[in-house]
């Protein structure tokens, strides 16, 4: 592979990452009604606004949920996929497979979120509890909603809570189990997703 391919990778990558980021965080945000005033939240919704505000013109929401983001990210996905096929010199695009590689990328992606989510919470709650820092409040308003129906089944531990944790190995078990077979199943090339 030649060095200008591998400059066009890096660039598609990261930020194609970003972008797909910020979609998919949209999707995050609608789903938990988070705090839009948050000034993270200000910024996903200036971003994904020109082209989410046409999209939901044509694909409604469904029982809460934003669907026409989640369409957003999955398209991003498929398109910057396809935009790697290219730069690497892919003799014809494989369309059937990268609309099922677009869903398992995505997918993975979801995961990372809570995944390094998690991470930040546990760190944060022992470096800076009660933070008001507009980031950790709004990682606590994505996360809760996964670790509130573990925190309540779990045993009084006198105010010690393993929930975190707990959530953190279901996420882990997850992947394990499902996304890496899926991956392997599909024929996915492991450094084609963004965000895989």
């Amino acid at each position: 592979m030649s060095p200008f391919s591998q400059v066009g990778i890096l660039l598609v990558n990261s930020i194609g990452s970003l972008v797909l980021l910020v979609f998919i965080m949209r999707f995050l945000l609608q789903l938990v009604r988070a705090d839009f005033y948050n000034p993270i939240s200000q910024f996903v919704v200036r971003f994904s606004n020109p082209l989410l505000i046409p999209l939901r013109r044509v694909i409604p929401g469904f029982g809460g949920l934003d669907i026409a983001s989640l369409v957003l990210a999955y398209g991003s996905q498929l398109l910057l996929m396809a935009l790697i096929l290219v730069i690497v010199g892919q003799p014809g695009i494989p369309w059937m497979n990268l609309v099922i590689w677009a869903g398992v990328g995505l997918l993975s992606l979801l995961v990372k979120i809570y995944f390094w989510g998690m991470i930040i919470m546990v760190i944060a709650s022992w470096i800076a509890p009660n933070s008001y820092n507009p980031m950790l409040i709004l990682v606590n308003q994505i996360l809760e909603p996964l670790i509130r129906p573990v925190r309540q089944r779990m045993p009084d531990l006198g105010g010690l809570d393993l929930s975190p944790i707990v959530v953190f190995l279901i996420i882990q078990i997850f992947e394990i189990l499902i996304l890496n077979p899926l991956a392997m199943m599909t024929s996915m090339p492991r450094g084609l997703a963004i965000g895989f």
